[in-house]
């Protein structure tokens, strides 16, 4: 149904959810990047939940606030390709990696939808260039590569050989986005978890027993970061 937001100080973003099978209406936070959700069921209608969604405004403002989100800004340490890196100001017209800093031009306000454009950017040709030569070891190609914001899982592969993939793991260590891309490439050969599926992933990264226990550990902790404004 879309986002609306709710007036204040700060405004808050909340997407419009409806659920023929929800039996009344809920704000949902989630505990992963802040994200609000309320969810409609059959019969009610869009200004009663928003009413509703109004009323609880402060109780959001708190969630909002607790400790584990990070808005992204100048002054925040992100991981890149996990390393930490400063988001700074910049110069000129594109986002740079110097030293240990990102180099964020334009309005401060706008650093972190810059970043995560950068991110995306960033994602994309680092996965495309995985799934590229996994798929060439495999002999499978695979059909086309989107990216997502997704909570639940890194990445995804269709039986018509669309891999899809969180552009999150631009923040994560090389290895580990090697070993998703491989993962997911495994897939366009076995389409499920068998033991023969894990040994195509041996095959085509080696062992990666570290690069699973990084996600299991550290991967939650990428959703934290919070990249467009509230309006945006």
């Amino acid at each position: 149904m879309g986002q609306r937001v709710l007036p204040g100080n700060p405004p808050i973003a909340v997407t419009l959810r409806r659920s023929p099978r929800a039996r009344r209406i809920s704000l949902r936070v989630s505990a992963l990047d802040g994200r609000i959700t309320l969810t409609l069921p059959r019969g009610v209608s869009e200004a009663e939940g928003l009413a509703f969604a109004r009323s609880k405004a402060e109780w959001l403002r708190a969630q909002l606030d607790r400790p584990g989100a990070v808005e992204v800004a100048h002054g925040v340490a992100l991981p890149v390709e996990g390393e930490p890196h400063d988001v700074s100001p910049g110069t000129g017209r594109a986002v740079r990696r110097e030293g240990g800093r990102l180099l964020v031009p334009g309005p401060a306000a706008q650093a972190g939808a810059r970043v995560q454009g950068w991110l995306k950017a960033l994602a994309r040709e680092r996965l495309a260039a995985a799934a590229d030569r996994h798929a060439a070891a495999l002999g499978r190609p695979y059909s086309r590569l989107t990216l997502r914001d997704t909570r639940s899982r890194w990445g995804s592969c269709s039986q018509a050989g669309a891999l899809s993939f969180s552009w999150r793991l631009a923040m994560a260590p090389p290895e580990v986005l090697d070993y998703v891309a491989a993962h997911e490439v495994a897939h366009l050969a076995e389409m499920n978890h068998s033991r023969a599926f894990w040994e195509v992933v041996r095959r085509l990264y080696g062992p990666y027993e570290a690069e699973r226990r990084w996600l299991r550990e550290h991967g939650t902790a990428l959703h934290r970061y919070r990249f467009a404004a509230m309006l945006a």
